[in-house]
């Protein structure tokens, strides 16, 4: 038996569904201003954060440089990581540059995978103790690898891989991202102040592990004597050294460090430039050494991409002035 329904009803029926629908799309609509003013007001609210804390980080920065004493220094960097901690917990922090924070360099990876903050605190014997994160970008929530400086008990730097706790500190200035097929890495250039004799800068490898957790060093570079997992250089602390990369010949280019008698050969803090470069040249997803480099034609920016401390603190004291 087949059941004719009234017209009336099924226009009823045709009208409440309609009716449905069209309450929804409106609610959709009406709520989508809603949302994106609720995300306008969140972002917002975390500028302003991040914004508070960049102040305050900015003038701790200046107090960890600039402060007389080895103990306010260090004062004054104990808070400044407490600072930095909060203000990285805060949502999307990855994306805030801290454009005003003179005292740490902070370098994203060409591949916006990470970003590495580092920073220094110098005492009063004339040695650096050496600071850092590796931030992984992550978007809303904080994941990040701190440094911890284990220069004085690292006796082979040059053969040694270690991972973020006992890290071959230094201020990084450069990443080189390397796309290999096996293990992609970055090699990192960096300045690392020494003691009152010597500075050092040295080429760093960073890569990840399966686990996404940081290794440092690696058998890359090769040539000059042996294979080495970073490369290390000391010289002394009256003189400045070239350290870079060129990009368009993927050369990263050095002077050559040399005693200034044979006598002293064995103490690389009498060590300087004598005009003349060396380099490590990518090849075959590794790096090998060449010497006596033509660079007539490059510029000559002898630490130009680093900010030296006592630069920056006659900048901040003038600035107060």
């Amino acid at each position: 038996m087949v059941v004719v329904a009234p017209v009336q009803w099924l226009l009823k029926i045709c009208v409440n569904g309609i009716m449905k629908k069209v309450l929804v799309l409106l609610m959709i609509i009406g709520t989508t201003p809603l949302l994106a003013v609720a995300q306008h007001a969140d972002e917002s609210g975390n500028i302003k954060k991040l914004m508070m804390y960049q102040d305050s980080l900015a003038y701790l920065g200046k107090k960890l440089i600039n402060d007389d004493t080895e103990m306010e220094r260090m004062n004054a960097n104990t808070e400044f990581i407490k600072t930095l901690v909060k203000a990285l917990k805060v949502s999307h922090s990855f994306n805030f540059a801290f454009d005003s924070v003179k005292s740490v360099m902070i370098l994203n990876a060409p591949d916006n995978r990470f970003r590495i903050l580092t920073w220094h605190v110098d005492y009063d014997d004339g040695s650096y103790r050496f600071y850092g994160t590796i931030q992984i970008n992550t978007g809303d929530k904080l994941k990040m690898y701190p440094l911890e400086d284990y220069s004085p008990y690292i006796k082979n730097a040059e053969d040694t891989v270690t991972d973020n706790t006992k890290w071959f500190g230094a201020q990084y200035y450069k990443i080189i991202p390397v796309y290999t097929n096996q293990n992609p890495y970055y090699v990192l250039l960096g300045w690392k102040g020494n003691n009152i004799k010597s500075t050092k800068k040295v080429i760093e490898v960073l890569s990840f592990d399966k686990d996404g957790r940081p290794v440092l060093g690696m058998p890359v570079f090769n040539g000059n004597g042996k294979s080495r997992k970073r490369v290390v250089f000391e010289y002394t602390r009256q003189a400045s050294m070239l350290l870079k990369y060129e990009a368009e010949q993927h050369l990263i280019v050095f002077d050559n460090l040399v005693p200034p008698d044979k006598k002293q050969k064995d103490k690389p803090d009498s060590f300087g430039p004598d005009l003349s470069y060396n380099g490590y040249r990518f090849k075959d997803g590794k790096w090998q050494y060449v010497d006596n480099l033509d660079m007539r034609n490059s510029p000559d920016n002898h630490d130009a991409d680093y900010i030296d401390p006592k630069k920056q603190k006659a900048i901040d004291k003038a600035t107060q002035n």
